[in-house]
């Protein structure tokens, strides 16, 4: 089924600059994986958000998506954005500068469609925190990452687990012509349906990784001894009333012998989640063991059970999760153990905090 037809099309276009046009499809041979290596291939930059099937309801679709025809670069106060062979810098407010791009390029709504037909998919790095906060720089900065990447998509696929459908997303620019832009949608949206189809015949079975049993050389960033320091300096900040809480990490590097997808396969296998990512981004650097950096695409994946933040209209839910167990062995056991985090003082305690500054941060 495609839609919009172009007398709705026109309509809409009258509204906004920019209008998707989808075409619907049974997805019942397809798997979100399949359908990303069809599309995507090796793309330099490309995304897949996907969600567990059977997930709840927050977790009902997958997207995907290649070929951004716009990029954003931040690193600290500045923020470069790419936009075909056009390269733009820009100074100040990170975050005034992203809503003003993305108040730029915003589609418009088409009832029944997935929350998310065109936009931005990228990162925050942590260290985005000092253009809200005066907090100085601690951290050596022996990576030289970007502090944010943002890859603006307006041709994407969206996998709705619900009905067993790919919504084929091709969203179109109608400040110049909105019937070239119907027919050039037209177009693009035939062009992925192809690159599925192809992809589904030459995808049956997927060459399985070719890395060798060995043991894995990683490297941490900070001795056991110097980390439990850090543990005991944060208690008496705690017991002092400094803090009431801190998150410790360290980086963990190490040199897998395999592709970063093939990486990301394994995760959604062994740690399946309602949220889960795969972000390949063109530019960025890489860094050994040995501090040597070579020039690499970017990639950020993950595995997460927590939605935490989440933008409908005017609406932002909050939902953290607090406390956790593994499963039991059975229902029995899983009841059993629900009842003793719920009656857990200290798991209650950590609850209380997190819903209030929940609170705190939405006020």
């Amino acid at each position: 089924m495609l839609r919009p037809d172009y007398k709705e099309f026109s309509r809409l276009a009258r509204g906004a600059t920019l209008v998707p046009v989808v075409k619907s499809v049974t997805a019942d041979l397809l798997t979100p994986v399949s359908a990303f290596l069809a599309v995507a291939g090796a793309e330099p930059n490309a995304f897949l958000l996907e969600s567990v099937e059977r997930g709840e309801q927050i977790g009902r679709y997958t997207f995907l998506g290649a070929h951004p025809y716009m990029r954003v670069r931040v690193r600290g106060e500045t923020v470069t954005v790419h936009r075909g062979r056009r390269l733009e810098r820009r100074s100040g407010n990170v975050f005034q500068i992203l809503k003003e791009l993305l108040r730029q390029h915003r589609p418009a709504s088409l009832e029944g469609l997935p929350p998310f037909t065109a936009g931005a998919v990228g990162y925050f790095a942590y260290d985005v925190v000092r253009q809200l906060e005066k907090i100085g720089e601690r951290a050596k900065d022996d990576l030289s990452l970007p502090d944010g990447l943002l890859m603006f998509f307006d041709r994407l696929l969206a996998f709705d687990h619900l009905r067993h459908q790919i919504h084929i997303i091709a969203t179109a620019d109608v400040r110049e012509s909105p019937r070239q832009a119907y027919d050039h949608a037209l177009t693009d949206i035939a062009i992925l349906e192809g690159k599925l189809v192809a992809g589904l015949r030459r995808l049956q079975w997927q060459r399985e990784s070719q890395a060798r049993l060995r043991k894995l050389k990683v490297h941490a960033g900070t001795s056991r001894e110097r980390f439990m320091r850090i543990v005991g300096r944060a208690k008496e900040y705690i017991s002092a009333g400094d803090i009431f809480q801190v998150v410790l990490s360290q980086r963990v590097d190490f040199t897998p012998d395999v592709e970063p997808f093939d990486l990301y396969r394994a995760l959604r296998t062994v740690n399946p989640s309602p949220y889960m990512y795969f972000l390949r981004m063109e530019e960025g650097t890489a860094s050994t063991p040995s501090k040597r950096a070579t020039a690499a695409s970017l990639h950020v994946l993950g595995s997460s059970p927590e939605m935490l933040v989440r933008v409908s209209g005017r609406k932002l839910e909050y939902r953290p999760i607090a406390g956790t167990h593994p499963r039991g062995r059975d229902e029995a056991e899983d009841l059993r153990l629900e009842q003793q985090m719920l009656h857990d003082e200290k798991e209650r305690a950590e609850h209380v905090m997190l819903v209030d500054l929940g609170r705190n941060d939405l006020g």
